[in-house]
């Protein structure tokens, strides 16, 4: 009896030293091995799935849907606190923090900035302005107690008609690329991390859950892999989101082609991927996508992380995939505030970030026509300010990409700001319609519609009479006319009503434009849209557009900087502008309406009626490399821009040190006002063993603030490999050696000058993966 109370004696005692011993294990940067050796099965099964829907048991166990540690963030990772592992929080951005502006218990606010949407801050084709908005999203993500922000958007616009074409940046990849890169360090200096998305080919929004994108291998790594790859290079995020669609017949959040052999094996990528928001397929289990090397799957639920367990057990999964995906977890978590145990404040500088917004979206806006300089105005007193959106100005999209602003400064308060009134009759009639309306729609909201409600959805534009234009015009030195378009998450874009204007609009247009010229007074219009809109067949009746994009909650002001001259706007467009959407290569394989869709995967329209497949027969002739290499004509081309001054471009120069070329200019301000110009660098490749398009963009700086009079010498580098072809046939990037033409312009139609330079043959061997198995009619020359 007395051995056998000993022996328990003993054993308690282990046992209480051996927990002792597991209590004092706490996760720093030099444990991670002992860490992940000290974890339960059940432990690394929960910290692989996040914790946003359902319940847990465990201590990472969360309530409810969500994040319960920041109100209104998409979600957050399992804290395991024996081990010292905390919870991280992830909240939606790309154009700002979004969580909820108000919290039970409490009248603080928690509203975060509205900066511009992803194709405004692209069209400023300026990368240090970029990195700073990032720094002031960045800095709100850390003062609001987040760790990740779940952007920018890197995704390619593909097409015009795509829905979220306004969180991303442009057609083409370098900008795309450069553009996102800067947007990563400037939020990553902050201390908290970013997840790029969609990746990869998240072209279109309707069916986006299943849709398989059917795209060569070339077509991948050249164009919708090329910005992403550039980004990982520079910018090194801390994480990415594997995004819904197939490519080429396999999901990607379970395709180890690209999660593991592209991005892990020809990239080096380091960091963590987490899936987009989605629970576990009937189509794919759990267990692939781990071992593909989706290292987080959000926004989590139980049977997850139960299905992970017990596919261990069986078999199914190896033990090493998941402990592979877990030290990437606990490596991820060791950089996050959470885990440095940051005090964060909930009160970020939002009347600073005020003014990066405004400043910021005033160099991103497009002047697309300015006769007889109308624009800047001048002695300009009062306007005849039409268009709904005029008095409801969109600062952002729909979705998890809109942001919860503290105000939105619409036209008439802008012009306001600048001191130009509203006629006063026009100017009621519209407040008082606003209201009525806004009052409509949120007594007719749709709760499973979530992507619509969040965010600032548009108003129905009304009929305006000849009789009160005409009224209006004795009044008004000018008439500005908004013409908006909302667009979000979950839906396309139709071409009928948004992509082209409404019966309403033309007639708005026709109307005010016979009137007002009649009086010989000035038509402006005021384009508030993320996306590319039919203007070819209206612009002719009017005297200068200019394109604000949604810029953010300081919009009307940002508008007013614009139109007084207090900002010459020196923005470029990042895609191109076409006649019609029938002129867009992809248009015949992109669906026509809206497809809507909610977190249970249910599709409420299927308007691919029952095909669930996109050709991508355009193959590598996105944008400008269909319309320059086919010689079509279009309304804007890539790259375009007017400005309140004139530049001058010198002759460019060329040369080469390693593997590494560089292209220098100077650009004049020859105008009469100070302002900022960009030079492109289109590359002609000789002809030699692949088809390529006439030209395609490889770098691209903007000058200072130039006085008139002022000079600014812009040097350019561009790595060799960054001309390369994919050869498919052997899995690797080349450059063929001869003549290349270095092509300097304002825009690809126009082109100040050019040099040329003699290259060597240049390959780069990759994976051989995502090979296109379904036969299509790739476009040719």
């Amino acid at each position: 009896m007395k051995h056998r109370k000993l022996s328990l004696t003993l054993a308690v005692g282990l046992l209480s030293t051996t927990m002792t011993a597991q209590k004092a294990l706490q996760l720093n940067k030099k444990n991670i091995d002992e860490v992940i050796a000290a974890m339960t099965l059940e432990e690394k099964a929960q910290l692989l799935v996040g914790v946003g829907h359902q319940d847990f048991v465990g201590s990472g166990a969360m309530l409810g849907q969500h994040s319960r540690l920041v109100a209104g963030a998409a979600g957050q990772t399992a804290e395991i606190s024996r081990l010292g592992i905390p919870a991280t929080v992830v909240a939606d951005g790309p154009a700002g923090v979004h969580i909820n502006p108000t919290r039970p218990g409490t009248n603080q606010t928690f509203y975060a900035t509205g900066f511009p949407i992803g194709t405004c801050l692209a069209s400023t084709w300026n990368t240090d302005l970029v990195y700073h908005v990032g720094k002031a999203i960045g800095n709100e993500t850390l003062e609001y107690g987040i760790d990740v922000i779940l952007g920018p958007g890197m995704n390619l616009h593909r097409s015009p008609l795509c829905g979220r074409n306004f969180e991303y940046y442009s057609e083409d990849p370098i900008v795309t690329g450069l553009i996102g890169s800067a947007m990563v360090k400037g939020i990553q200096s902050q201390g908290v991390g970013v997840s790029a998305k969609h990746f990869a080919a998240n072209s279109q929004e309707s069916d986006r859950t299943r849709v398989d994108e059917r795209i060569s291998q070339r077509a991948l790594r050249e164009l919708y892999l090329k910005g992403f790859e550039i980004m990982v290079r520079d910018s090194k995020p801390w994480t990415l989101m594997s995004s819904y669609n197939k490519i080429n017949g396999t999901y990607t959040q379970g395709s180890k082609d690209l999660l593991t052999n592209i991005l892990r094996k020809d990239w080096g990528y380091k960091g963590i991927v987490m899936t987009d928001w989605i629970g576990e397929r009937a189509d794919l289990p759990v267990e692939t996508e781990v071992e593909a090397g989706n290292d987080l799957m959000m926004p989590g639920y139980a049977d997850q992380a139960k299905h992970i367990v017990e596919a261990v057990k069986a078999g199914r999964l190896d033990i090493k995939d998941v402990d592979r995906n877990i030290k990437n977890m606990l490596e991820y978590i060791l950089k996050t505030p959470r885990y440095k145990k940051y005090k964060y404040t909930n009160q970020p500088d939002l009347k600073a970030h005020a003014q990066i917004t405004r400043q910021a979206s005033t160099e991103g806006m497009v002047l697309l026509k300015n006769d007889n300089n109308v624009l800047p105005v001048k002695n300009m007193k009062k306007v005849a300010l039409f268009g709904v959106n005029s008095y409801d100005f969109l600062s952002g999209g729909l979705g998890s990409g809109c942001v919860n602003v503290p105000y939105v400064v619409d036209m008439v308060h802008g012009l306001q700001n600048a001191g130009i009134a509203t006629t006063k009759q026009l100017t009621e009639i519209y407040e008082n319609y606003v209201k009525y309306a806004k009052a409509k729609l949120q007594a007719d909201k749709n709760p499973e519609m979530w992507f619509l409600d969040q965010g600032q959805p548009k108003l129905d534009e009304i009929e305006i009479t000849q009789r009160c234009v005409e009224h209006e015009v004795g009044d008004a030195d000018a008439a500005i006319i908004t013409i908006a378009r909302q667009a979000g998450e979950g839906m396309d874009r139709s071409i009928e009503g948004e992509f082209n204007l409404t019966d309403h609009e033309k007639a708005m247009i026709s109307r005010v434009s016979d009137v007002f010229h009649a009086n010989n007074k000035p038509v402006i219009v005021i384009i508030n849209s993320g996306s590319v809109m039919e203007t070819a067949s209206w612009r002719d009746r009017v005297d200068a557009i200019l394109v604000a994009w949604q810029p953010g909650e300081e919009g009307g002001n940002s508008v007013a900087d614009v139109l007084i001259g207090k900002a010459n706007p020196s923005g470029h467009l990042t895609s191109t502008w076409p006649i019609s959407a029938a002129d867009v290569p992809s248009t015949k394989n992109f669906p026509q309406q809206p497809a809507y869709y909610n977190l249970s995967d249910k599709l409420y329209s299927n308007n691919m009626k029952g095909v669930n497949y996109t050709n991508h027969e355009e193959d590598i002739y996105v944008g400008y490399r269909y319309f320059d290499t086919f010689n079509k004509k279009v309304a804007y081309p890539f790259g375009y821009g007017l400005s309140y001054t004139t530049f001058e471009f010198g002759k460019p120069s060329v040369s080469l040190n390693g593997d590494k070329i560089t292209v220098t200019v100077s650009v004049k301000n020859i105008g009469k006002v100070a302002g900022k110009q960009v030079a492109q660098v289109y590359v002609k490749a000789p002809k030699g063993a692949y088809e390529k398009p006439s030209c395609e963009l490889k770098a691209f700086a903007k000058t200072k603030n130039l006085k008139p009079g002022q000079s600014e010498t812009l040097k350019m580098i561009i790595a060799k490999r960054d001309l390369a072809s994919f050869d498919e046939a052997n899995s690797q990037w080349k450059v063929d050696a001869g003549k290349y033409e270095f092509c300097v312009g304002d825009n690809v139609e126009s082109i100040k000058g050019t040099a040329s330079l003699n290259l060597s043959e240049y390959t780069e061997k990759t994976t051989n993966s995502l090979p296109l198995n379904t036969k299509m009619n790739l476009l040719h020359q």
